[in-house]
């Protein structure tokens, strides 16, 4: 049976100290949610990051070559993307 079908909760223990738990309960609790729920998504939301920057895909020589060139060409100037960059950052505001 593969891990996606599987449905039996399962325990997982880890250790922390006590600023990691209790910054860990105050986002929790700011959210309205259980420590468990939490912990569990940011965990699995880390844990497909890794996987994806991991993903292979191969290309033909020129289907690469077209990949290459698009993400090298500038971005066509536009008032969306003129907005994005005179807008302050949420840092520096």
């Amino acid at each position: 049976m593969s891990h996606a079908q599987t449905t039996e909760a399962v325990s997982i223990n880890i250790r922390a100290k006590a600023k990691q738990r209790d910054l860990i309960d105050q986002a929790a609790e700011s959210q309205g949610r259980s420590r468990s729920d939490f912990m569990l998504e940011a965990a699995c939301n880390k844990a497909e990051d890794v996987l994806l920057d991991q993903t292979f895909f191969a290309l033909k020589a020129d289907a690469f070559a077209k990949f290459q060139a698009m993400l090298d060409a500038p971005s066509e100037p536009n008032d969306r993307l003129r907005r994005l960059l005179n807008e302050k950052s949420p840092w520096d505001k």
